[in-house]
Parts: structure tokens; C-alpha cells; sequence
């Protein structure tokens, strides 16, 4: 039998070798950067996200107390913002203070912020230092009042204890910064009180509950500052007559409790140097008054006799320190004295608070006897 006509029977059928074995390189390739591509955009659009989620503003709340301390950074501030609940992010936010050179100019002090506030306009009020007011006490020292006047005032409203607070005006300290109360001499244990005559007198505001020795370190402070409006070179006048700041500012307050008038001014304090010169007594009534240990309406002729170094009718030359605190015009007075031959004055006693000055004894009696009269015509013209 032939058997070369016949197809072997376990031969299988040859497979077509163009048919395709799978996707091309090309195609896997193309899907890869497609793949990568998108990957990368989805991480810049999250990232863009997470940026504009995070300085967009927070959610609107009631505003709220932060405080920028002195000496804080901005961008630990920024945590603080962030711990409040001022602004979403304080990581992005100190970026964007880098990114537009912002944070120092920002001041101290306390904020009131609200969740919901736009990130440039914190930025503006930092800058602006829009911080709360605190609050305040005020209160008024009138010109020539002694530092137990200023006590008593301070205590009636509540602001000190009164005898602590003389107790640490007498203390021999430094007061911070102030630079007046330094002439004020070691060696004078006859000071009656030690800073009377250097706490201006002035309206004051300062923080509510200031301590005592903050309300005297400012009005010690205000006195530098009133310093500093006189004329350039003030002191010459002073060197030039041989006295010290002390002795000044003890003949400005002498003149403050003496004359109301502010034309009368100069005309006491060059009364006053004259008399010094000559080695007089000064007899001035206010010294005495200060003597007292009160006050009185009247002088009588044995208050003139108290035992005080004050005392200007039994002392010669000046009294120990100040008697009061002088006003600037008093102070200015016993710089820039009236050069006169003057020796005496006294109180005209028509209401006017004028004096009437003389240049010998003779002539002052006659002012007393004219004083006298202006007195009782007064009365009789407010009888009618």
C-alpha cells in the first residue's frame, strides 16, 4: 500500500505568523507618560489645594484676644493666629509673610482678630498696630500741691495706699530712666520729704492698676520732658548763680506757693536771690505754712516761731528742698529771674492776688498799711 499520499496522522496545522502577539511598545510607552503625567498633575493640583485651602480665610467666629509679645517672632505669632483660630495654616502663613517681606514690622501689643479675617488685612492691622486700648486711670495734679496733697488725691480715687506710697517716695532709690530726681542730694537727712517738689503737676493717664511706683516714675519722667522744652543751655543761668538743680527747683516751688499771678513770677524769684545775697531771711509765709503740721487759713505771729528747718523766718538762706511742685512758669521764674532792687512784697487784699513790691522796709510797711485798706474798702463794698 502507498502511504506517501496520506498526511501524517499527529501533524497539527502550521499557525498564521503575521497575526498580532499582543500591544505594541509604542501603545505601553504612551500609557506610562500618560500615567506619570497625570500623576504629577494631581500632585500639583493637591498641592495647590492644600496652599489655597490654607490661606483662605478660617471660618467666621467672634473676634478674639491674641497678644504679640514683645520680642515674639511673627512666625511663632503666626502659630498663636493659628492655635486661635485666626487663619487655617500658620506653616503656609509664614511663607507667604517670607514671600512678601512682611512681619517686621509688626507691633506689640494685644488684637482683637476675627476667625474669617482676609490674610493681607491681619497683615495691615499688625503693621498698623491697631491694638486695644487698654484701660486707663486719669487723674489730675494741681500745680503747687505737696506730695501729701498728691497722696491724698491718688488714695481717694482708689489708685494707692497713701502712706505706702510716701513711704516709696521717700525711699533713696533710683527711679528708672528719670533723671531729674538724681540731683536730688544723699546728705540732706532734713528733707521733709525726699521726691517733694519732682512729681510735675500735670493730668495723667496711665494703665489701670499701675503700681505706685509707675505712677512715680511717670510723673518724674513728665518733669525730664518739661525740662526739655526750655531754652537751649538752661542750666548757664543756674551755674552762673552758684546753685545747684535742688536749690533751683526749691526757689520755683517757693515762688509756685507764693504768687498766682504769672507776670508776678520773676519778680518774686529775683525778690527772693536778692534777699539770698544780702543774707536776709527769706520770711516766707509758705514755708511756714509747710512747716505746720497742717495747713492753716492764717498765719499768726507764733506759727512764725515753729521749730522747722522751713521755717524761712528763724532759717536763713533756703529751706532744706521744695515746698510743692512748681509749674513750669515758677521753674522758668527761678531761672530767668526780673533783675530788681526789690526786697519786700505783699499781698494786695482786693481779690486782684497781686502784690505790692518794695525796696526798703519803710516802703513795705506802707504797702501793708495800703493792703490793709484795699482790704477794708473791699468789705465795705461788698456790704453795700
Amino acid at each position: 500500500m502507498d502511504r506517501s499520499d496520506q498526511q501524517p496522522v499527529n501533524e497539527k496545522p502550521v499557525k498564521n505568523r503575521n497575526r498580532s502577539a499582543g500591544p505594541s511598545r509604542g501603545r505601553i510607552t504612551f500609557w506610562v507618560i500618560v500615567s506619570i503625567l497625570g500623576f504629577f498633575i494631581l500632585l500639583a493640583a493637591s498641592a495647590l489645594f492644600y496652599v489655597w485651602n490654607g490661606l483662605r480665610p478660617a471660618s467666621q467666629g467672634e473676634a478674639r484676644q491674641v497678644e504679640l509679645k514683645k520680642g515674639m517672632s511673627p512666625f511663632k505669632f503666626a502659630e498663636t493666629l493659628e492655635a486661635e483660630g485666626i487663619i487655617r495654616d500658620s506653616f503656609l502663613f509664614k511663607y507667604y509673610l517670607r514671600l512678601k517681606d512682611e512681619g517686621p514690622r509688626f507691633q506689640a501689643g494685644v488684637y482683637a482678630l476675627n476667625p474669617g479675617m482676609d490674610k493681607d488685612t491681619i497683615i495691615t492691622v499688625l503693621n498698623a498696630g491697631e491694638t486695644l486700648k487698654k484701660e486707663t486711670i486719669r487723674f489730675t495734679i494741681p500745680e503747687g500741691f505737696t506730695i501729701e496733697q498728691i497722696a491724698d488725691t491718688l488714695s481717694k480715687a482708689g489708685y494707692v495706699d497713701k502712706e505706702a506710697f510716701l513711704k516709696l517716695a521717700d525711699t533713696d532709690r533710683s527711679w528708672g530712666d528719670a533723671e531729674a530726681a538724681r540731683g536730688i542730694p544723699k546728705d540732706k537727712p532734713s528733707l521733709k520729704h525726699r521726691l517733694e517738689g519732682y512729681l510735675f503737676p500735670e493730668t495723667y493717664e496711665l494703665e489701670k492698676d499701675s503700681q505706685p511706683e509707675a505712677i512715680i516714675i511717670r510723673m518724674l519722667m513728665e518733669l525730664d520732658h518739661k525740662l526739655d522744652s526750655l531754652p537751649e543751655n538752661w542750666e548757664e543761668p543756674m551755674l552762673e548763680r552758684g546753685i545747684d538743680f535742688h536749690a533751683l527747683m526749691t526757689i520755683a516751688s517757693l515762688v509756685e506757693r507764693e504768687v498766682v499771678v504769672d507776670e508776678e513770677r520773676p519778680i518774686v524769684a529775683g525778690i527772693i536771690y536778692n534777699r539770698l545775697d544780702k543774707g536776709m531771711p527769706l520770711q516766707i509765709d509758705a514755708s511756714v505754712q509747710y512747716a505746720l503740721p497742717a495747713p492753716k487759713e492764717r498765719l499768726l505771729e507764733e506759727d512764725t516761731k515753729v521749730d522747722s528747718p522751713y521755717n524761712t523766718y528763724r532759717v536763713k538762706g533756703m529751706p532744706p528742698g521744695p515746698i510743692a511742685s512748681p509749674s513750669l512758669k515758677s521753674i522758668e521764674a527761678a531761672l530767668f529771674p526780673e533783675d530788681t532792687d526789690y526786697l519786700y512784697y505783699v499781698t494786695k487784699k482786693d481779690g486782684s492776688h497781686e502784690h505790692l513790691f518794695g525796696r526798703t522796709l519803710k516802703e513795705h510797711n506802707r504797702n501793708i498799711a495800703k493792703s490793709k485798706e484795699s482790704a477794708k474798702q473791699g468789705g465795705a463794698n461788698n456790704g453795700n
